[in-house]
C-alpha cells in the first residue's frame, strides 16, 4: 500500500478520531499513527500481517477500542498497558501464548476477546480489571480453570473449545458472572463443581459437547436452583 493511501487515511483518522486499516497485508503498525496519539479513539488494523506491536502503543492516551484481529502477534508490549481509556480489546486469531504483567493496569476495559490464541491458562491479570463485561478465551489450549478465578468481575466468560478438565470451584464466587460458556471441552459431570449449580450467580451455563450427557446434569443436586436463576434471567430478557 502506498504511502499517499496511508496518508488519505491518516487525514481521515484526524478528523475522526478513528483509523480503520483492514485486510491490507500490513507487516508492522504504521509509526505514522503516534502523530495522532493524542486524538485517536479506535485503531481498528484486524486482517493483516502484524507481528510485533512498538511500545509507542503507550502514547494513545484516549484510545478506546483496539481491533487487531487475524495477525501474527505472539506477544505484547507492557506499554500497551499504560492505555488507560482502553473499553474494548480484540485480539482473536492471533498468536499469544500470555498478556504482559501490567496487563491488570487497564483499568477501563470492559471487553476482551482473546479467541484462536495459544493461552495455556485464564489469565491471573483479568483478576485486577474492575469493569469487564465480556471476555472471550474460546478456542485456546486452556486446561484447567484455577483457583484465582475466582476474583474475576466479568459478568460472562467464553471457555469454549479449550481443553479444560478442571475447574475450581472458586469460580462460584464471582460476583458478577452471569454467562458461563464451556462448549466442548473436556469434562466430566464430577469434575464440573456443583456449586456452579447451587450456589453462584450464573443464569446461563452452556456444556454442550463434553464427555458427559447434558441430561445427566439435571439429575445433580443443585439444577432446580440453577433453573431458577435461568428462568428469571429469561423472564428479564422477554
Amino acid at each position: 500500500m502506498g504511502n499517499s493511501a496511508l496518508k488519505a487515511h491518516l487525514e481521515t483518522a484526524q478528523k475522526t478520531g478513528v483509523f480503520q486499516l483492514t485486510g491490507k497485508g500490513l507487516s508492522e503498525f504504521p509509526e505514522d499513527l503516534q502523530k495522532l496519539a493524542s486524538n485517536l479513539r479506535t485503531i481498528d488494523l484486524s486482517n493483516n500481517k502484524i507481528e510485533v506491536l512498538p511500545p509507542l502503543m503507550g502514547k494513545f492516551s484516549v484510545l478506546k477500542s483496539l481491533a487487531l484481529n487475524h495477525n501474527k502477534l505472539t506477544a505484547l508490549p507492557e506499554e500497551l498497558c499504560k492505555l488507560k481509556k482502553l473499553e474494548a480489546l480484540h485480539l482473536n486469531g492471533n498468536q499469544l501464548t500470555q498478556l504482559p504483567a501490567a496487563f491488570g493496569q487497564l483499568s477501563a476495559l470492559k471487553t476482551l476477546s482473546l479467541s484462536g490464541n495459544k493461552l495455556r491458562t485464564v489469565p491471573v491479570q483479568l483478576c485486577s480489571l474492575r469493569h469487564l463485561d465480556v471476555v472471550d478465551l474460546s478456542r485456546n489450549q486452556i486446561q484447567s480453570v484455577p483457583d484465582t478465578v475466582g476474583d474475576l468481575q466479568a459478568i460472562e466468560l467464553n471457555l469454549n473449545q479449550n481443553q479444560i478438565s478442571q475447574i475450581s470451584s472458586q469460580i462460584s464466587y464471582c460476583p458478577r458472572l452471569k454467562v458461563l460458556r464451556l462448549e466442548e471441552n473436556c469434562l466430566e459431570l464430577s469434575m464440573l463443581p456443583q456449586s456452579i449449580l447451587s450456589d453462584s450467580q450464573i443464569s446461563l451455563l452452556a456444556v454442550e459437547g463434553n464427555l458427559f450427557e447434558i441430561k445427566k446434569l439435571r439429575e445433580l443436586d443443585g439444577y432446580d436452583k440453577y433453573m431458577e436463576r435461568f428462568t428469571a434471567t429469561k423472564k428479564k430478557f422477554a
